[in-house]
């Protein structure tokens, strides 16, 4: 669940609250009782950045870069059928 940031307009009061993605926006001012809180738009507190812990981390020797192997064997099959296609067409 993400954490929101709330201002009241009215008194000036900031806060934070815990809520659902689906919860509608609070409204109610806790310090002023005022209906003048609104929901900040700030940055997220963490960031995704990189290749992922997954292609790097935990792994030794032949299984330390799996994507690339992915890549590699997927062009070698191309190469096979299209060498394949060529001999289907020239027969």
């Amino acid at each position: 669940m993400p954490i929101y940031e709330y201002e009241c307009k009215a008194c000036g009061h900031r806060m934070e609250k815990l809520q659902k993605i689906s919860a509608d926006p609070l409204t109610s001012c806790p310090a002023c009782q005022q209906d003048d809180l609104e929901r900040l738009v700030s940055a997220a507190g963490f960031r995704l950045a990189g290749g992922g812990w997954y292609e790097t981390d935990f792994k030794t020797g032949s299984k330390k870069n799996l994507a690339a192997d992915g890549q590699a064997a997927g062009s070698a099959k191309g190469d096979v059928s299209s060498t394949s296609t060529k001999k289907g067409a020239a027969a």
